[in-house]
Order: structure tokens, then sequence, then C-alpha cells
């Protein structure tokens, strides 16, 4: 199943509120559309959000061409400043709209419809590009995974929060593939349930043996010896190695050190921000009351109980093992090996 759909100048993103109960798509035909889908959860998972954001550029810049080359290039900044607005903590987000603006600016004394076939081309790029991230992910991350696994995974990182294959989705792909894993343990997530409609779903839909846990649960298992590993996706990797993920992410991290099992964080070269120090300069988006009060459509608290609802957190360097990214596996001292990262062609 495909998360984001590039056909005939028109984007369709799989609508991930609907599943996995129902599967449809969501045609965005102009960039508001795209950044309403971004900002809805439409679409989510970093580097689908960065993907959606390439293409949310491309149709920012067809709906531009009549525009002189100077109003065209103020109008498409300002279209990717909109985007990038709508989710505050992906940096995948800001990445794709930079590098779409980007290919703009160094091209602008084109006509607008060069530069609008010039976007599209690096869309797609960026589009394929993560497939084959995802792909190289896995196939690092699986050298760290022993024989027999039984590994542990928060929220969805898997096809469905990217352009395809997946982050720590795809480090458990390729271990089954290999046939190594015995099974996954996946936590619910609340309060959206990505990981009890999405990852769930997405392993089941290749066979690959799941089981599903309330978040609350995961010490507990952990105390009885049947984690070898936890591998999680994220949303943003400051300089230093401290990683926003799911809201959830530190606890089960603090945990896992607690029983002294390795805790890896899988991502593309693009999750690492280079201009943030650390997690503390990391904002952290807070998203509606109802989220908390309600489980899908039924409210299951009053509206009057006063609610806190951050998206995520932030894991300190210190916990995590190690990250997989598509050029290798990085451990401590993070700086270090982030600038060796970055200092590759």
């Amino acid at each position: 199943m495909k998360s984001v759909i590039w056909e005939n100048s028109t984007l369709k993103l799989l609508n991930q509120t609907k599943l996995p109960l129902r599967i449809e798509y969501v045609n965005c035909k102009t960039h508001k559309e795209v950044a309403g889908c971004i900002k809805n959860m439409i679409v989510r998972g970093a580097p689908a959000i960065g993907v959606a954001a390439a293409y949310g550029m491309v149709l920012a810049a067809k709906e531009f061409l009549e525009a002189s080359n100077k109003n065209f290039m103020d109008k498409l900044y300002n279209a990717g400043e909109l985007l990038k607005s709508t989710r505050p903590t992906a940096v995948n987000l800001f990445w794709a709209v930079d590098k779409m603006y980007k290919a703009a600016k160094d091209n602008e004394e084109a006509s607008t419809m060069d530069i609008a076939l010039i976007l599209e081309k690096a869309a797609i790029d960026i589009h394929e590009e993560d497939i084959a991230l995802n792909k190289s992910i896995g196939a690092h991350g699986v050298k760290v995974v022993p024989v027999g696994a039984v590994i542990m995974t928060h929220c969805n990182a898997g096809a469905l929060a990217t352009a395809g294959y997946g982050t720590a989705l795809g480090v458990i792909r390729t271990a089954f593939e290999k046939g190594i894993l015995e099974k996954v343990f996946a936590c619910e997530t609340r309060p959206l349930l990505q990981g009890a409609r999405l990852t769930t779903w997405e392993l089941h839909q290749d066979k690959i043996p799941v089981t599903l846990i309330t978040d609350s649960m995961a010490g507990y298992i952990m105390s009885q010896g049947q984690i070898d590993m936890v591998i999680v996706g994220a949303d943003r990797i400051a300089k230093n190695g401290d990683a926003a993920n799911k809201i959830g992410t530190y606890s089960l991290a603090v945990l896992a050190n607690y029983h002294n099992i390795p805790f890896f964080v899988a991502a593309p070269y693009s999750t690492i921000d280079m201009d943030m120090a650390s997690g503390d300069e990391i904002i952290i988006e807070e998203r509606h009351c109802n989220e908390i009060r309600h489980i899908q459509d039924v409210e299951v608290v009053p509206e009057d109980i006063h609610t806190y609802n951050p998206a995520f957190d932030v894991t300190p360097n210190k916990l995590i093992t190690g990250i997989i990214t598509d050029r290798g596996i990085l451990a401590a001292p993070y700086e270090k090996e982030i600038d060796r990262l970055f200092s590759k062609k």
C-alpha cells in the first residue's frame, strides 16, 4: 500500500486516519490541500511528510504559472512557508521544502513552466530516494539484529510513514526476509493509536508475526525477558544524537536502559538536523485536546477535563545504543559520528 502517489499532476495521499478499517485516498490539486492533509495527519511520518511537501511545492508552482518570475518566486516561497507551518517537529518537512525552493531559486531566470518541470523532477527524485534510503537502512540495521530476535517498536515507522518500506520497520522487514526475526511487539501508541491501527496492519499484511500491546505494558514485558531489542523511528535528530519521536518513545528508552535492552533509532540522513545542537532546541508540537478526550469519534472523558497533548518527546543520546542510517550505524559519541556522516559525499 503506497502512502504517496503522484499521478497526472495530482497528489494522492492515503488517508491514514481511516486505516485499517477503510482504504481511501485524498486527491490534492493545490498546495493548500497538501498543507491541510499534513496538518490533519492524513499523511504522517516524517519522511512521508517530506515527500508530500515536495509535491506540494510542485502543485504551488503549477498554480502560479501565469505570474511574472519575481511574483512567481515570492508566491512559491510563501507556499513553502505555509507547508512548513503545518507540523513543527518533523525536520524532513523543512528539509524537503527548502530543497525544492533552492531548486527553483537556482533556475529563477528560466520560464515559470520550466521551473515547474524542474521542481516536478526534483520531487520525484526525493520520492524515489526515500525508498532507496529505507532499504539501505534495513540492510545496515539487520547487522545488529540477533537470530531469533523479538523486537519492540513504538508508533509507526513503516511504509505508511515513508515513501515505502520504512525506517524502523525497514529493519524489521529485512530481518524477516532473512529469516532471523521471531516476532514484533507493537505498542498501541496513544492517543491516535498509530501502532495499533497502522503498524500491526502493515506487519500483518506482510505476514510478519506481531503482537499488539498497550503502551503501559512495555515495562512488564521487558521485565519478563521477552524483548531482545527496541527499534523506533525519529522525526528529528539533533547534532548531538538526541532524537525526537512520537510521545512515549522516551519512556520506552528509559525502560530499555533499566533492563539492559539495546535501544536503536532508525532514520535517513534527512532526519538529522545539523542546525540543532541538542534536543533541547527541538520544538515539540502540541495537538488538539480532543485527540485525548476522544477515541476516533467517541468521547471518553468530559469536555471540561483539562488535557495536555504533546505529540513528541525527546530521547537523550545517552539512552540510544545506536542510530541506524542509510549510510551506516552511528554510535556514541554521536556528534563526532554525525559530522563524519555528513562529510561523506
